[in-house]
């Protein structure tokens, strides 16, 4: 059976859905799908084992052992929602195979949910997916998902704490959910976020991502100067941390976005900035809001990983 067979769903008057967003939701939908189907961006050896060594790292501490422990503990067929899947990118990547152990529903408010169909049957993988907003899942019976994954994509809705506390209730008891979200930046770099993001806003998709290529281009140029240097003190004023910093990486968390690893091309870089600054919802929070969040859910933190980019969570539902 498929995850939708399991959740006892019709597929005829799911593909009926036909909500109405907030403009900012809207614009998700949008671009969300204009990145998606540029595969080429995203679907080269370097930056699948870049994206997958992340992965690994954040939620399983570099073990697939632990990976495999977590999916596969009791020998039970799970059901897995990946919330906001895009193309399956993000789930491909962290259970791979393993997923045909399972039945993996992806749920995407754009139409990368054609890319990831695609995606998956070229890999023999048998999933489903759904055309909706992760906020729209009153189709799904609460208390009826084993897994929830959701990377990257809490924080693009109107409210990252809403969207934490609707999901919960789709999972069963000691149900697990995976997510990932912006952590808050220092001062000029949260100013620039939202200033790029706000004049982005006067151009259509293509001509966002090629008015982002300057920038794309300018860190890579400064990755390739190579060039470390040492912030003797804490600047409390802007948030900047003490340390020794190669300079392409100071600028990257303390001024601008602007994405470099040398062994990607200007366009996988690209599409890295293009995925930050493009969303209208972006929304950046503290590891205290989110832990805040998860106890008002019901949800018990089993591991958490905070690093510079954002924060890390496997939850239990209580």
């Amino acid at each position: 059976m498929s995850a939708i067979e399991r959740l006892g769903l019709s597929l005829t008057e799911l593909e009926k859905l036909d909500k109405q967003y907030s403009y900012e939701q809207a614009q998700t939908q949008d671009i969300f799908g204009f990145k998606w189907a540029k595969r080429d961006t995203y679907e080269s050896e370097a930056v699948k084992k870049a994206g997958a060594a992340w992965l690994i790292e954040r939620y399983f501490e570099n073990s697939y052992d632990k990976m495999n422990e977590f999916l596969n503990k009791d020998g039970e067929r799970k059901i897995i929602l990946d919330a906001g899947s895009g193309s399956g990118y993000s789930a491909l990547l962290l259970f791979g195979d393993e997923l045909k152990k399972h039945d993996y529903l992806g749920v995407d408010i754009s139409d990368a949910v054609n890319e990831g169909r695609a995606r998956f049957a070229e890999l023999g993988i048998k999933a489903d997916f759904i055309k909706a907003s992760l906020m729209d899942l009153d189709f799904i019976p609460d208390g009826s998902i084993d897994i929830i994954f959701s990377e990257g994509v809490l924080h693009h809705t109107d409210s990252t704490e809403n969207a934490i506390k609707y999901l919960s209730k789709k999972l069963k008891k000691d149900g697990s959910f995976m997510f990932y979200v912006y952590l808050k930046k220092s001062v000029i770099r949260e100013f620039t976020d939202d200033y790029i993001r706000e004049q982005l806003l006067q151009y259509g998709n293509q001509e966002a991502w090629d008015k982002l290529i300057p920038l794309t281009k300018l860190g890579k140029a400064l990755g390739e100067l190579n060039i470390e240097i040492d912030v003797e003190e804490d600047i409390d004023l802007l948030g900047i941390k003490k340390g020794k910093l190669d300079l392409q990486r100071f600028f990257y968390w303390n001024i601008c976005k602007a994405f470099y690893k040398p062994e990607y091309n200007i366009d996988e870089m690209n599409h890295l900035n293009f995925d930050w600054f493009r969303p209208l919802n972006c929304q950046r929070q503290t590891p205290e809001q989110v832990n805040q969040w998860c106890v008002e859910a019901g949800l018990e933190i089993e591991h958490q990983n905070i690093q510079e980019a954002g924060i890390t969570i496997i939850a239990k539902k209580k």
